[in-house]
């Protein structure tokens, strides 16, 4: 989720999506690109350019990783006054996909995200900060399993475009890693010679990229 604008490339694809998110940026002292000014406004995530996943150590061993496919997203961008910016992304936690079915059952059910029970997780932006060049802190609160708790996103964005189909575009990516039994996410078992066979620390994975759904001024 990087999101303010600095290099401008000249390809892209086509479009379609729902959006995701981002908050303030207010980075006292630190130098905004004037080609943040051009990114004013209502952003939508194109998704079948964008990926919302996750990663987590398996057996101590080897790293399993996943992808969520179903979720809606809110971005608005204020270039002069990143501050001034919010984002929202609602997951359906029963889209999730890690390319193995009896692995994706599992996850949905009660021992992990019990999806009958919480279907949706949520990321809801409260603040975020200019930390100089392309890069960007950006605070927000993280619900799972209806657990609320802060999480801080490293944002970098990766550029702007006006791709073949007319579509502003810009790209971002956004990383954390959270202990997932802060929220209820407790199951484990035990390893013989030592150690879990899930990892409590799991890596969450934005790469976005992002079309303008508003003109500059907000309207359209």
């Amino acid at each position: 989720m990087g999101i303010f604008s600095r290099r401008q490339t000249d390809t892209v694809e086509p479009a379609s999506g729902a959006g995701v998110s981002l908050a303030q940026a207010g980075g006292a002292g630190v130098a905004l690109d004037p080609a943040l000014r051009a990114l004013h406004g209502q952003w939508t995530i194109d998704r079948p350019h964008s990926r919302i996943g996750f990663s987590v150590r398996h057996a101590m061993v080897t790293t399993v990783r996943g992808a969520f496919a179903d979720y809606d997203s809110a971005l608005y961008f204020d270039g002069a006054n990143p501050s001034a910016s919010r984002a929202e992304l609602v997951i359906r936690v029963g889209s999730v996909d890690t390319g193995v079915e009896q692995r994706d059952a599992h996850l949905v059910g009660t021992d992990f995200f019990d999806a009958r029970r919480f279907p949706e997780m949520a990321f809801r932006s409260t603040s975020t900060r200019h930390e100089g060049g392309e890069s960007f802190r950006m605070t927000g609160d993280l619900t799972i399993r209806d657990v609320t708790r802060p999480v801080e996103l490293q944002l970098d964005y990766l550029g702007s475009v006006l791709d073949p189909f007319g579509f502003e575009r810009v790209g971002f990516d956004g990383t954390t890693t959270i202990d997932r039994t802060e929220w209820g996410l407790v199951y484990n078992q035990r390893l013989a010679a030592g150690g879990t066979m899930v990892s409590e620390k799991v890596r969450l994975q934005f790469d976005i990229s992002a079309i303008r759904a508003t003109a500059p001024d907000g309207t359209g």
